[in-house]
């Protein structure tokens, strides 16, 4: 199913190994879902709804600030030898 919705989704065996701050939806989009199930969601239509809508109003700001940190965080993640380097940045 994911794959038919979301054709371009990047599958978790290609996602670097426990390393949200690696992770720009993690460390700085993700913050968005607390509008999302600011009150209860009734059924997945209610959920695609409140996720594109806050989609949208996400400001693009904060989506060139997240990809803007991925070769710092990149960085921070090597130095650190893959280990926790979030308090380093």
């Amino acid at each position: 199913m994911l794959k038919k919705e979301a054709p371009n989704f990047i599958s978790p065996t290609l996602w670097p190994p426990n390393s949200p701050d690696l992770n720009p939806v993690d460390y700085k989009i993700w913050s968005m879902m607390h509008k999302v199930y600011k009150h209860h969601v009734k059924d997945i239509s209610e959920l695609r709804e409140r996720v594109v809508a806050a989609w949208y109003e996400l400001d693009q700001h904060i989506i060139d600030t997240a990809v803007g940190q991925w070769r710092t965080r990149l960085r921070g993640c090597v130095k650190a030898l893959g280990r926790h380097f979030k308090h380093k940045l």
